[in-house]
């Protein structure tokens, strides 16, 4: 475990900052700063942003949940290892995707 500090701490910033994304987001689809314009057009916009902010949280609270997932298997023990075969997962892709739960070659064979 203590292999993956770094990755723990960089996970935990994440965490952090798409939480406070997630809550701007929120209060800001919820028009917590105020009612909707009275103009249909101006209206429309807002639906239309309101629309992207929900795409933007979705993600984000996909993010989320997969750095959830890493922290609990570094917390367990089981983190650099593939979910799909149990072999090791290779440090440079652990770099690049610090959540990965699989291996190049079994994350290959589940898009198939």
């Amino acid at each position: 475990m203590d292999d993956y500090q770094e990755i723990k701490q960089q996970l935990l910033r994440r965490r952090d900052e798409l939480n406070r994304r997630i809550q701007e987001i929120t209060a800001e689809v919820r028009h917590s700063d105020g009612p909707l314009p009275p103009d249909f057009s101006e209206q429309a916009t807002e639906r239309e942003n309101e629309e992207v902010l929900d795409a933007l949280g979705e993600a984000g609270r996909r993010e989320l949940s997969q750095i959830n997932r890493a922290l609990a298997r570094i917390e367990a023990g089981e983190y650099g290892i593939c979910s799909g075969c149990g072999e090791p997962i290779p440090p440079g892709r652990l770099a690049v995707m610090p959540t990965s739960e699989y291996c190049v070659h079994c994350a290959e064979k589940m898009d198939r």
